[in-house]
């Protein structure tokens, strides 16, 4: 793969007087294309925290590099050469067939293209189809995209790929919405906030307690070794795999959450409530000035856990949001109890699956089918009891 153009002639994120996809142009690196990138992130334009460079560019270099993807950036322009969309893509070879993929894998529960506002809220299905077409000239040996997980809408905008035939994701996105301007007891009702800062009042007793947001790199330090102590011994209790052990993933976590941190906007952000001789819970993630999106979490082992550390600090993180102009909060795909305890409302997800040559129909019909396989098992009671039932016997 060669890229057309460099960051030096990349130009800025600017609507023009038309908005007709005249060219796809292909990086083979993302760093390549940081700068148009990071104007998609800086314009006030359609994107997701997931997708911000110093995450995606973090993932790659660590998970991806020791999965041995090939990282790939498309970017789509107008006629007047400004980016339209930039796809934020990871190649894998299965078997025969080569597949794309959003960056991020399971650490990406929301997956999106980055989108001009005013392209996105014009786009027709035509406009997503040109996209295609041309990076598909680009990249002839590319059989198909797998692009899971995307919102139907962001910020109010309908996501162009839905456009195109999809299906839903396996999950839906627990989500909390709320007017900043509006009292606490607005975001959590009077008596949950109670409860809580009933909770929290037991906390206080522990010498040191605070609530605490990593500003420098021994903060962090403290949070992610606590972290990665405490969450093997969590995810054993659960009797599920310890996704953390994968190669790379450590590495990964701990360089998108130094990245940006010395300029106070860290790719990763990490909460943590902590006292004197313990770190009492942890919770991180990342966001874009709209919404803040966790992306891992745990709390201690110690007697300090009775008093339900992780949704106090969950209670703290949404007021630190909404004092700062956010309007959501989302707590990732799935339905845990927690998640539900604060997010009333569902954000439905969808899958594409395009073929991009004839042996990609045949990959593409695969994936989709095997996705609603998944999906009908998740949503199966009677199925999910089975396999809880598995684990518990067999791990």
């Amino acid at each position: 793969m060669a890229a057309a153009i460099g960051n030096e002639t990349a130009r800025a994120v600017t609507p023009s007087h038309t908005a007709t996809v005249a060219q796809v142009e292909v990086f083979d690196s993302f760093s390549a294309a940081e700068r148009e990138w990071r104007a998609f992130e800086s314009a006030g334009q359609i994107t997701s925290p997931y997708q911000r460079f110093d995450i995606v560019n973090a993932w790659q270099n660590t998970i991806g590099a020791a999965w041995g993807t090939t990282p790939c950036a498309a970017v789509a322009y107008d006629t007047d050469r400004r980016p339209l969309m930039l796809l934020p893509l990871t190649i894998r070879a299965i078997g025969p067939f080569r597949t794309a993929h959003f960056t991020g894998g399971k650490h990406s529960n929301i997956n999106m293209a980055l989108w001009r506002r005013d392209f996105a809220v014009s786009a027709t299905p035509g406009d997503v189809r040109a996209i295609l077409a041309k990076l598909a000239a680009r990249m002839p040996r590319l059989d198909v995209l797998a692009l899971a997980q995307q919102p139907v809408e962001w910020n109010g905008v309908r996501n162009p790929f839905s456009l195109l035939p999809h299906q839903d994701s396996i999950n839906e996105c627990p989500l909390l919405t709320f007017d900043p301007s509006a009292p606490p007891a607005a975001r959590i009702a009077g008596s949950q906030r109670r409860r809580l800062n009933g909770k929290e009042r037991k906390l206080q007793a522990l010498p040191g307690y605070r609530y605490l947001i990593a500003g420098n790199e021994a903060e962090l330090k403290r949070l992610l070794d606590a972290f990665f102590a405490i969450k093997p011994l969590r995810m054993a209790e659960q009797k599920i795999k310890n996704v953390f052990a994968e190669a790379g993933t450590e590495q990964f976590i701990r360089q998108a959450c130094l990245t940006g941190l010395s300029n106070g906007r860290p790719g990763i952000e990490v909460h943590g409530l902590v006292c004197d001789n313990d770190v009492i819970a942890i919770f991180a993630g990342t966001g874009n000035g709209h919404r803040f999106s966790t992306m891992f979490n745990t709390y201690t082992m110690s007697e300090a856990a009775r008093h339900s550390p992780g949704l106090v600090l969950i209670r703290n993180m949404i007021d630190h949001y909404a004092e700062r102009g956010y309007s959501s909060v989302d707590f990732g795909v799935g339905t845990d109890d927690y998640k539900l305890h604060f997010c009333k409302e569902r954000q439905p997800l969808f899958d594409s699956f395009l073929p991009l040559t004839i042996k990609g129909r045949l990959v593409a019909s695969i994936l989709s089918s095997t996705t609603r396989a998944k999906r009908a098992f998740k949503h199966s009671p009677t199925a999910m009891k089975l396999l809880q039932s598995y684990r518990l016997r067999f791990n």
